[in-house]
């Protein structure tokens, strides 16, 4: 056969998980590792869901479910959204994934036409612009580095050109962990609102921050899409679970694209993540375990020749500057890998402009293995 693949399968690749193929093919060789590179809870899924899980596969036919979910999943997680935020939301425009990337994946198709401009900031997840290339859409990128203070604001929005017809905005943010500042994100939904841009706003690090927590940007008004997950603080990443809030403008085209696409999402972990919520005491004892893992990062950093990085107010990741060692941050993770088995994700992933001065260094393992790499890093960097 010699037609080729689809022009739109033509995204860049996930090089973080190059790299983590990698340091567990040198764990599995016997070499040690030291994983700062997942962006993944070292921790397993709760007490009280893997009990859950373990009695639904006695008792539960573990069929399929309806599309947008089991309703008492998303009676719990509307309960969820009110506790944290105080913002009343109906089980109705809640609606369950298959992951947040299943989340964005409907949120995407849902919410934009081939041809449509969305703007994100730069550096920022991948998956954002490689989705959104993939289903034909315009990617406005805007730069959101050291000189802005790692943050979008309303005038870096107001500059665009053209105006975005959907903006993708992340708080905590992935790989920086900067956080937007209540009145800022206040003043972002409203700009939306104003100039008709659809927001999508990513909430998978709420729960993981250290300097008072994360806003929802349904608490300042309800035409966004809302994207969360389990697989953060819920520490469920292989249970790949995640949901969205929907407007009620969208409800019916996410119900014909998730019905389509997943038919519905993976019923074992609905049934199992319902008790998820009786588990912050544990969730929180690991972010806990996160801040100790930053303190030690963002103070060891400077000593042994990091000294410029992003804030990291939230998730589990520091961004740091490594322009002082090389300009091909893929190429120097690789090596670096290879000499110490420190495990790094390039930033090239993140910012396809700057991203070669860059790494980000995750800080969600276990607290020994951060003091480990941080000895065997900081001997590497001083050669």
């Amino acid at each position: 056969m010699t037609r080729p693949a689809s022009r739109r399968s033509q995204v860049a690749p996930f090089y973080v998980m190059e790299i983590f193929g990698a340091a567990e093919a040198r764990r599995s060789a016997g070499l040690p590792v030291y994983n700062l590179a997942a962006g993944q809870p070292s921790t397993g899924a709760p007490s009280a869901v893997q009990a859950a899980a373990a009695a639904a596969l006695v008792t539960d036919k573990i069929g399929y479910t309806a599309a947008l979910g089991i309703p008492a999943l998303r009676a719990a997680i509307a309960s969820h959204t009110e506790r944290w935020y105080g913002v009343a939301v109906s089980p109705d425009n809640v609606v369950v994934t298959t992951g947040s990337s299943g989340g964005f994946l409907a949120a995407f198709l849902a919410c934009f036409d081939a041809g449509d401009v969305v703007a994100m900031a730069r550096p920022g997840y991948p998956a954002y612009r490689n989705i959104l290339a993939s289903l034909g859409c315009v990617v406005q990128e805007f730069d959101c580095g050291p000189e802005q203070d790692y943050l979008p604001t309303v005038d870096i929005l107001d500059a665009l050109d053209p105006c975005p017809d959907g903006l993708i905005l992340a708080s905590p943010a992935n790989p920086t962990g900067a956080m937007i500042p209540d009145a800022e994100l206040r003043r972002i939904v409203e700009w939306c609102e104003r100039r008709q841009v659809r927001l999508i706003s990513d909430e998978l690090y709420h729960g993981i921050s250290y300097v008072g927590a994360a806003p929802t940007a349904w608490q300042y008004g309800r035409s966004s899409v809302v994207v969360n997950s389990f697989s953060k603080y819920f520490s469920m990443t292989g249970w790949r679970l995640g949901w969205l809030l929907v407007p009620e403008e969208l409800l019916d085209a996410v119900d014909r694209i998730v019905g389509n696409y997943s038919i519905c999402p993976p019923a074992l972990s609905q049934l199992a993540a319902v008790a998820a919520f009786q588990a912050y005491p544990e969730l929180d004892q690991n972010v806990a375990r996160y801040a100790v893992n930053r303190d030690k990062l963002l103070a060891a950093l400077p000593r042994i020749g990091l000294p410029d990085f992003a804030p990291a107010d939230g998730a589990f990741y520091v961004y740091a500057d490594v322009s002082a060692y090389t300009d091909d941050s893929l190429s120097w993770v690789r090596r670096v890998l290879r000499e110490t088995g420190v495990a790094l994700a390039p930033g090239l992933d993140f910012d396809t402009t700057s991203g070669g001065h860059f790494a980000r260094l995750s800080f969600a393992g276990e607290t020994a293995e951060i003091d480990e790499a941080i000895d065997v890093l900081g001997s590497f960097l001083a050669r």
